[in-house]
């Protein structure tokens, strides 16, 4: 950045304001290269303002306001409101008496307060600098999108509607590798990078890398390769091995690894699972602003590397066998690696919506999940979205932001039937939104990508035909667990089952070798245990999922000190 960016406190209380100053400076004023933060404080929400005016002036970035609630004149809450319009997305956070909570709270909702502190905050560096540094660091990401300098990273050159175009694109942003997406269609630069290529007509998506080489139409494990992911597990045998990335499967591998296990994490696409695709959780304890389930991602992937745990992604297991005491995991590449004890949350997909045409232009204009990778191209456009659900609800907020118009196709007849109620009001006070309740998608109609949709509604009988580029699909839960056919027992769709469930009229599973019943979370086979949405039984929530993963770790501890 050409100029610092800057930490603004505000404060009329000069004793307090020296302090604030002091605390920011310390920790924030100079970088390890000299690239640290500016340290500016005013007296006044006039003051403060005027000082805000000089700034944007000279086009200084602000990156956080640190403010007093109780000013004299003009309230924190009332100085930060205006602020925001200066800079709307500095982070936000109010210095508050115990006193002041309830407006703090109340302020999360009217200026998207992103924190409160409440005075004293000594000593900052448990109180105040950990708060801040997931702040700058949420800031600094949002700020570099938003101002990007000329772009020399990766380049995927492609089709909207290609389903390989997605499919790269998706793998990317869900592993948080930057990158910069050419339509082809719609860009001139974009052509003249493919001529450019060797022989000139390459197969689309062309992923361009920094160095010059590039990868025609490429799988996503070479793109991993390439990028530097981590694809081939470094050991042969592991105290634990975790199958699945979401929620509970990191959750686990923190709480394995910082325990003193050698773990390795197993994920198919991407770490966080579906929980990552979702654009906006506010239901999560600790968050009271919210966070992406990309960030919630990201801390955890940090937090695991942290602790040494291995990710190996993209990577599938193709099966899972006993061989005691170990248990062993194929790999769907041939490899295999073996454990003590094995941990499977590879949660649920969406299911299948089966109506004529869906299968023909899927990532074509038909997506499942949120996929955010597609929403500046549905600017000005209109979205439908199938399902009624939170992760439903979430998208449309997010695509809100973007689209022309949203339209939410529910097969019930009142959304808080499968929505928190958080996201109905939301979405009832989003004027872009549009609910159909006791609706559905017949049929999908369209070439090479989508273009018309037919609804139909279930109540009347009634059917409309209307046009459409952008369908998004959050329908049901099915758990992917085929693989583990013979493996472990599951019930009738798939969902597998553990602990006291598997002990019927007294008697243990078939071939049981242990004196002793399932522990909790473990499957029919001792050692390996299950967690998460996969498991029959379980609360389909990003919470319950951390903390079963969580859970399993200790029931795991106890299997490894028989072992």
């Amino acid at each position: 950045m050409a100029n610092k960016p800057v930490l603004f406190a505000v404060d009329d209380d000069r004793e307090v304001l020296r302090a604030v100053e002091r605390d920011l400076r310390r920790k924030y004023g100079r970088g390890r290269n000299g690239d640290g933060y500016r340290v500016l404080s005013a007296d006044s929400a006039a003051a403060a303002m005027d000082t805000l005016g000089k700034l944007t002036l000279r086009g200084d970035p602000v990156a956080l306001f640190l403010v007093d609630q109780r000013m004299p004149r003009k309230s924190g809450v009332e100085f930060l409101e205006e602020a925001k319009e200066l800079y709307p997305i500095a982070k936000r956070v109010l210095l508050t008496a115990y006193a002041d909570t309830n407006a703090a709270i109340k302020a999360i909702n009217e200026v998207k307060l992103d924190y409160y502190l409440q005075k004293p905050w000594d000593p900052p560096e448990e109180n105040l600098y950990p708060i801040l540094d997931d702040l700058l660091g949420d800031w600094q990401t949002e700020w570099l999108t938003k101002h990007k300098p000329p772009f020399e990273g990766i380049r995927v050159v492609g089709n909207r509607w290609s389903p390989r175009s997605h499919a790269v694109k998706d793998f990317l942003a869900r592993n948080r590798v930057p990158y910069q997406w050419q339509d082809i269609d719609a860009s001139e630069e974009a052509r003249q990078l493919v001529a450019r290529v060797d022989h000139g007509d390459p197969s689309l998506p062309v992923v361009v890398f920094p160095d010059g080489t590039y990868l025609e139409a490429p799988e996503n494990v070479e793109v991993a390769e390439k990028v530097g992911l981590q694809t081939r597990a470094e050991r042969p045998f592991y105290d634990l091995i975790i199958i699945g990335g979401g929620p509970s499967g990191l959750a686990a591998a923190v709480y394995g690894a910082s325990e003193g296990l050698k773990t390795v994490l197993i994920e198919r696409e991407a770490p966080g699972g579906q929980a990552g695709t979702s654009s906006r959780i506010e239901n999560y304890l600790g968050f009271p602003s919210g966070l992406s389930g990309a960030d919630l991602s990201r801390r955890a992937v940090t937090q695991a590397r942290r602790f040494e745990v291995e990710i190996l992604t993209p990577q599938e297991v193709a099966e899972v066998r006993v061989e005691n005491p170990y248990r062993v995991v194929r790999l769907a590449d041939g490899t295999e690696i073996s454990c003590h004890a094995l941990l499977i949350t590879t949660g649920v997909s969406y299911r299948k919506l089966d109506v004529p045409g869906v299968e023909r232009l899927s990532g074509r204009g038909i997506y499942y999940g949120a996929a955010m990778t597609e929403a500046l191209s549905c600017k000005d456009e209109d979205v439908y979205i199938v399902g009624g659900a939170n992760s439903a609800g979430q998208a449309a907020m997010y695509f809100s932001q973007h689209a022309r118009k949203i339209v939410i196709l529910c097969r019930s007849n009142d959304l808080r039937k499968g929505m928190s109620e958080y996201l109905v009001k939301q979405i009832e006070e989003t004027p872009n939104i549009e609910v159909r309740t006791n609706s559905g998608v017949a049929e999908v109609f369209g070439e090479d990508h989508l273009e018309e949709l037919r609804i139909r509604n279930s109540k009347t009988g009634e059917e409309e035909t209307v046009p459409a580029h952008s369908l998004f699909i959050f329908i049901g839960a099915a758990p992917k667990t085929d693989w583990l056919e013979g493996a472990v027992e599951r019930d009738e769709r798939g969902f597998i089952l553990s602990g006291p469930e598997l002990v019927r009229d007294g008697k243990r599973p078939k071939n049981w070798t242990e004196d002793r019943d399932p522990y909790l979370l473990e499957t029919s086979v001792p050692g390996i245990f299950v967690a998460g949405d996969v498991r029959r039984g379980s609360v389909k929530r990003v919470a319950s999922g951390v903390g079963e993963g969580s859970i399993a770790v200790q029931f795991i501890h106890q299997y490894l000190a028989k072992v």
